[in-house]
């Protein structure tokens, strides 16, 4: 009988956030397949686990993905952890857990801290609907057009960044955003100096300048969603009789759809309506 595969979260900061069940999976599993072995091997002292622990990373995921599940398959359990939090979350793992499922393997997720669903939750910023983007480009060519994308953007914005670049990623924000778009900082959470910050991305720009957020550890950055504007019918057909003056009504329809935030589809389907009547 073939093994399982235990998706086992982490603390992100505070060890005391681990979880009974995963301290009890880690112990009896036959393997810890970890992102950092040396990192881990805190955690793994602090509970007594000794687990045998093999590296599994962004540099090696293909070459042992098979060997991982081969072990599985001949009867073998393995927990999956990142350096901290919930794996996969802008982690290794997503070949490990996508062959596993191809392979019949039971995949059992382990729940626990995750640093954005931490953050979010501190934040102030509406938590109902949200994206999270991960890290954004390093250029600041790329990181720009990235940002110019979700302008327009309803939901909560979620992204992680380093601290050699927290301060340009703010600022860029700032920028394509507007200065007063309103933005919550997480860093450190967890930890001793844990510091949590909502303001305006112009005000945040300028705590960061003067250092009254410390440029230290990993940031969440979590942004507010741009401002749903209702658009009428009416205005749909008027704005796309407009464009189709100039324009043919494929591309009429797709900038339409741009500009009110309407399904290209649904823009088809207005303007077929409006010319049967």
């Amino acid at each position: 009988m073939s093994g399982s595969l235990y998706i086992v979260a982490t603390p992100i900061g505070n060890l005391g956030d681990i979880s009974e069940r995963a301290i009890e999976v880690l112990k009896q599993c036959d393997l810890i397949a970890a992102e950092d072995t040396r990192h881990s091997k805190t955690l793994l002292e602090r509970f007594a686990i000794k687990t045998k622990v093999k590296a599994y990373h962004e540099h090696n995921e293909e070459q042992f993905t098979a060997q991982l599940i081969k072990k599985i398959v001949d009867g073998e359990s393995i927990a999956l952890i990142s350096d901290a939090g919930t794996p996969l979350i802008n982690d290794p793992g997503y070949k490990l857990v996508t062959a596993a499922h191809d392979n019949g393997i039971k995949v059992i997720p382990i729940p626990g801290p995750s640093a954005v669903i931490t953050a979010l939750s501190a934040s102030g910023l509406p938590t109902s609907k949200f994206i999270f983007e991960g890290y954004l480009p390093s250029k600041a060519e790329a990181r720009k057009k990235c940002l110019q994308l979700l302008v327009s953007e309803s939901r909560t914005l979620i992204f992680y960044e380093a601290p050699h670049r927290i301060r340009e990623s703010i600022q860029d924000m700032r920028d394509v955003f507007g200065s007063e778009r309103r933005v919550t900082i997480a860093r450190e959470l967890t930890k001793q100096y844990e510091q949590i910050v909502r303001d305006s991305l112009s005000a945040v720009n300028e705590k960061l300048i003067s250092e009254e957020i410390k440029i230290k550890g990993e940031f969440v950055v979590i942004v507010e969603g741009a401002q749903e504007i209702s658009v009428t019918d009416a205005e749909v057909l008027r704005i796309n009789q407009i464009l189709s003056e100039k324009l043919p009504p494929k591309d009429a329809a797709g900038i339409t759809s741009k500009i009110t935030g309407k399904k290209k589809n649904e823009v088809y389907q207005m303007v077929l309506e409006a010319s049967e009547k």
